[in-house]
């Protein structure tokens, strides 16, 4: 019997057929790690979150409650008397001018530095160039830690110390991730573009300024929230650099602040720490897709 006849016959007799193995099977063990997946990442999401909250929901605490319950979570009754304290215990609206005007400046001048170098590293070819760039992205590596005492005397032969300059125009001019960025997306531009400007006679200023800069406009904006939350949250350099209490950004005012209200009323802790967290946090939450959505098209998402 040839194996066309056997197979035939197991085929007539389905008592002899070899068992299937029913889709439905694998389609659930897919489901069941698919919920698996997201309860773990709901667990995690809420065990960060948890502080944020706890700290919002604190703010909102009448002191003979934080004294008597201090592990309570619900406030009982709501008050929002420590956000008035907090906004009139310390100049937070001078420090809240300081830091906006901060940001603003330090992230226009990082959109243009960047979005330029960005744009010489990776069309324009020079001698030297690959090793340049490599030397430039490499010093992303060192802790700024290291940089701060010859930053603080560099700053000091310039004059510059106890003054909003310190801050901004090193922001502005020195920022490899902010190149790399911008290089990334310029690579991801087709040439046939510049090509054609080319031939109509564009230079490379106008090459940049009327192609390449506009089509760099998902790109800036993602880059323009991240270097707005590195500035805003920076501490360190404004310790150091920073003297007078009138030139204070709102991290390094919340610092003074705990300092010296932080063992009397942790509510006045909490509302000044929301007052400084929840800006940013709002322009995070506003624009998280679209910085998800730059890093996957400059190849920085793992693609």
């Amino acid at each position: 019997m040839t194996a066309a006849d056997i197979e035939s016959t197991l085929v007539g007799r389905p008592d002899l057929e070899r068992p299937r193995r029913r889709p439905e099977t694998g389609r659930g063990r897919r489901t069941a790690g698919r919920v698996a997946i997201h309860a773990a990442l709901i667990v995690a999401g809420l065990a960060m979150v948890f502080p944020f909250l706890w700290m919002l929901l604190t703010s909102f605490k009448t002191l003979p409650q934080l004294l008597q319950d201090p592990l309570s979570l619900w406030p009982d009754p709501w008050t929002i008397d420590k956000y008035v304290d907090a906004w009139n215990a310390v100049p937070f609206a001078q420090a809240y001018l300081n830091s906006i005007y901060i940001c603003v400046l330090a992230v226009v001048g990082t959109l243009i530095t960047a979005a330029m170098a960005g744009y010489a590293f990776a069309r324009i070819r020079f001698r030297g160039s690959r090793v340049l760039f490599i030397v430039f992205l490499a010093t992303q590596m060192i802790p700024k830690q290291v940089t701060l005492i010859p930053f603080y005397l560099l700053m000091a032969e310039f004059g510059w110390v106890d003054s909003h300059l310190s801050l901004i125009v090193p922001a502005m001019l020195v920022n490899p991730f902010a190149v790399f960025l911008m290089r990334q997306f310029v690579l991801s531009l087709p040439k046939e573009l510049e090509e054609a400007a080319l031939v109509d006679g564009a230079g490379r200023w106008r090459t940049f300024w009327s192609i390449i800069l506009p089509n760099l406009k998902p790109g800036l904006g993602a880059l323009s929230i991240i270097v707005a939350l590195d500035v805003w949250n920076s501490f360190l350099f404004p310790l150091v650099l920073l003297n007078s209490p009138d030139l204070f950004t709102v991290p390094l005012l919340l610092a003074s602040f705990r300092g010296q209200f932080g063992s009397v009323d942790y509510g006045l802790v909490m509302a000044a720490s929301a007052l400084a967290t929840i800006p940013m946090l709002v322009a995070f939450v506003i624009g998280q897709r679209r910085i998800l959505n730059s890093m996957a098209a400059s190849g920085l998402g793992g693609r």
